[in-house]
């Protein structure tokens, strides 16, 4: 997010209103809800986790275990037991129980 000048953007008359309830401070204005972006969609972020996930649940399925998958991948292991969960439900594999 980049800061622009009110004075730059919004009408003399808009700005002097604004000025009436923030005058000096700094705004935040949300964006219009159908303007928004999801989390990952500006970056490759979500795609990259999406992938270090897959890669994890892998691993965790050719036998390495949820201490070393977590050192390996600087995560808790209780992040790792979750990430297994979720990716053996997506791939209608249960519940999670007997790890």
């Amino acid at each position: 997010m980049r800061y622009i000048k009110a004075a730059d953007v919004l009408p003399e008359e808009l700005l002097r209103e604004v000025q009436r309830y923030a005058d000096g401070a700094y705004l935040y204005i949300p964006r219009i809800s159908e303007n928004r972006l999801s989390w990952g969609d500006r970056t490759r972020s979500k795609e990259e986790t999406a992938q270090r996930n897959r890669d994890i649940y892998a691993r965790f399925q050719a036998g390495e275990g949820p201490r070393e998958l977590a050192g390996a991948y600087f995560l808790t292991e209780k992040t790792v037991r979750r990430i297994i969960l979720a990716q053996r439900k997506a791939r209608g594999g249960g519940d999670g129980s007997g790890e």
